[in-house]
């Protein structure tokens, strides 16, 4: 398969996170894709469609917590699904240190990925 999205794409994906750098972030998306973020308003979290909404998505998650970093990315792929694990450290807005697990839930289309859901442990 020529589109198969590699574990080399995913870890593009997840330095375009760490750069804070949301053109390459939705570059790397289809141009319907969506974002669920796993805290938000619903019980998909909060949600985000296309490429200019991706990008708001991705700023305000940069704002947020200016240091924010996504280490040791670890992807498993099969078919058109895959799955990113990584720790994600940094400075909440209230000045707490922030160290937790997640994970991205992805499906891809194109060579590209379409949905992007997000799942992290949150510290009681």
């Amino acid at each position: 398969m020529d589109d198969a999205v590699t574990p080399e794409f995913l870890d593009a994906f997840a330095d375009a996170w760490n750069r804070h750098d949301a053109d390459a972030i939705a570059s790397m998306m289809t141009s319907d894709c969506v974002m669920l973020l796993s805290a938000g308003p619903t019980k998909e979290g909060a949600r985000f469609e296309g490429h200019d909404e991706i990008k708001s998505g991705a700023n305000a998650v940069f704002a947020r917590m200016p240091d924010v970093q996504w280490l040791d990315p670890r992807h498993f792929i099969v078919g058109d699904r895959g799955v990113t694990q990584w720790v994600l450290v940094a400075t909440g807005p209230d000045g707490e240190k922030i160290q937790t697990n997640g994970c991205d839930i992805f499906q891809f289309r194109n060579g590209l990925i379409a949905l992007k859901d997000t799942y992290r442990k949150s510290p009681s």
